[in-house]
């Protein structure tokens, strides 16, 4: 199997419909989740809804890389959202989520494996590939704190 392949399916499980790593992914915490549960506050903690939406925004600006365009996303924007006041604002959110992400999973997919050592928009980003799994792990690192917030809201 191509290294491509490889990290798509990565990318798919921790998103999309992977239960390998973590037991879970984002589709399955969130898609049955309340917009109330998913915005309720906790302590000083981010909510779920702020780290889904925090996670997508990497998702989308590296989907924005492999569809030709340029690299605008920043790190200090990276929580920067418009609140969810609704299960139809909820509900829009997760469709853009999961569509975004399963596009940027067919892109990776289909990218030639040599790319993968290619600098990803500036060699001072690293590679492809490196990105790539820095997004994964990332993806991983804040479905864990999605759900421990879970765990405190509804035990």
């Amino acid at each position: 199997m191509q290294k491509t392949h490889i990290l798509a399916n990565r990318f798919r499980e921790v998103i999309l419909d992977g239960l390998w790593i973590a037991n879970a992914n984002y589709k399955s915490q969130l898609n049955t989740m309340d917009w109330e549960i998913a915005t309720k506050e906790i302590g000083g903690l981010n909510t779920i809804a702020v780290l889904a939406q925090h996670v997508h925004y990497y998702v989308d600006g590296i989907l924005n890389v492999f569809k030709g365009g340029t690299l605008d996303i920043r790190d200090k924007f990276s929580f920067d959202f418009s609140p969810i006041q609704s299960q139809k604002d909820w509900e829009t959110f997760l469709v853009k989520f999961w569509t975004d992400a399963e596009e940027l999973a067919h892109l990776i997919q289909q990218s030639p494996e040599i790319q993968l050592n290619e600098p990803f928009t500036n060699i001072k980003y690293g590679s492809l590939e490196r990105n790539i799994d820095g997004l994964i792990e990332h993806a991983y690192y804040h479905l864990g704190q999605i759900g421990l917030i879970k765990k405190m809201l509804i035990t």
